[in-house]
């Protein structure tokens, strides 16, 4: 057997022992070490895993992860997406959908701290889904738009998703922050745009609440404004060169803890949570960047992702085209494992190609965003669905049909950036000369 066919034998015993419920990160770093023993020997493989491990755990840029995540935790338990979405109920929420563009905006908003998806779904189904039910709200809607605003975190920043890219292909993290603020705030326009029309449509799918005084909304922007300050301390120290990213997580999470206190939004009991919960997630990162650094070397050795870009750049086919399969493989290998995790193991092997291709690795971070949002929420590995239908108890079913009408914004903007490159690399192009 030569490396190329050692190398695809197994990636599909890897797919197969996914299917028996393994960690995903030590499924990865099984399948390269005993790959490696088979092409290069024991003391080979044993040398490779203590050197991958040792050089992960100990790198400096890794502790991005911990901190932004933290940051996000810390406004979870801090109450401030309840503050942020009461802000934005009390503008929005008079006019037909209302309460569901709050929860739009909200987690807009909230997305400047927090850059997990679940832990957004989390926090406004259990916010503003009772608000909507108790307006009579119909369940497809309340559900619908909760599960689907939590995928904003893909690519508005600090976006762990544009994170592990950036460190993965070895791109701008600030570059990718500001890429993904102009897709981002047109996917959220659109769901605005979308909840409308199917109020007006469906006037008893979104009765109109009550309108809030101006002295009441005025009394709300501080809460608005403070979440700004800290997005503009972050993403513009970063994009300044004032510190790094993981001296800009740093003082971020040390902004929201501040804000915190001063706001008495958090206890020692919730910050102890949050530390707990940012410990958990942090780590199950690391280990997949572990398991698929220890797999990539393996894979690296077999010329697999050599031989991909070779092939794919010599097909006699538009390079759109190819990029669309790409794409399509993403949302494939998504639908068996966590998107996240696919996409941690695919991009060593397809990022050569797409470079081979001639596209610019800023923009197609931004694209490959897009595709993972769209991952997280449709079958059968639907996290954020999942998550919704965990606190809600509402059948799987109704969540997808309120979740189906939204995936045309995703799917939209992702047309859009294949038409318009500029829409993901105007703002970079502009504060980094």
């Amino acid at each position: 057997m030569n490396e190329i066919i050692a190398g695809i034998v197994s990636l599909f015993v890897m797919l197969l022992l996914f299917t028996t419920g393994i960690e995903l990160g030590f499924g990865m770093a099984l399948v390269g070490f005993v790959g490696f023993i088979y092409l290069n020997g024991v003391h080979a493989a044993v040398q490779l895993v203590a050197r991958d491990m040792y050089e992960v755990i100990t790198n400096y840029g890794y502790t991005v992860f911990p901190l932004f995540i933290l940051m996000g935790q810390i406004g979870f338990n801090a109450g401030i997406a309840v503050r942020l979405y009461d802000a934005a109920n009390k503008f929005v929420g008079h006019i037909p959908g209302g309460l569901a563009m709050a929860t739009v905006m909200g987690a807009t908003g909230f997305k400047a701290i927090c850059g997990s998806a679940t832990a957004t779904a989390a926090t406004f189904a259990s916010v503003s889904i009772p608000e909507m039910d108790r307006y009579g709200y119909d369940r497809r809607l309340s559900t619908g738009i909760v599960a689907i605003v939590g995928t904003l975190g893909c690519i508005i920043p600090p976006s762990v998703v544009l994170i592990i890219y950036g460190l993965i292909t070895e791109q701008s993290i600030g570059r990718l922050f500001l890429a993904g603020i102009v897709p981002g705030l047109i996917i959220a326009t659109l769901f605005l745009g979308i909840i409308y029309v199917w109020a007006k449509v469906e006037p008893k799918v979104a009765p109109i609440s009550e309108r809030s005084t101006w002295k009441a909304r005025i009394r709300t922007l501080p809460e608005v404004g403070w979440i700004l300050v800290v997005f503009i301390l972050v993403v513009g120290g970063i994009m300044n060169g004032f510190f790094t990213p993981t001296e800009a997580g740093g003082i971020g999470t040390f902004a929201i803890i501040l804000l915190a206190v001063i706001k008495r939004g958090i206890t020692f009991k919730s910050y102890v949570k949050s530390l707990r919960e940012a410990l958990g997630t942090a780590v199950m990162i690391l280990m997949l960047i572990m398991g698929s650094v220890i797999l990539g070397h393996f894979i690296t050795i077999t010329n697999i992702p050599q031989q991909t870009a070779d092939w794919v750049v010599s097909l006699p086919v538009n390079r759109y085209l190819v990029l669309f399969m790409i794409c399509i493989i993403y949302e494939l290998g998504g639908s068996f494992i966590d998107d996240l995790a696919f996409m941690i193991l695919a991009t060593p092997i397809f990022y050569p190609a797409i470079l081979r291709l001639g596209f610019d690795p800023i923009w197609f971070g931004i694209v490959l965003g897009v595709v993972v949002m769209i991952g997280v929420v449709i079958p059968p590995v639907a996290v954020c669905v999942f998550v919704v239908k965990n606190i809600t108890k509402e059948p799987i079913g109704r969540i997808y049909k309120g979740v189906a009408p939204f995936l045309a914004s995703l799917i939209i903007v992702w047309g859009l950036l294949l038409l318009f490159p500029q829409l993901a690399l105007w703002l970079p192009s502009m504060f980094f000369k």
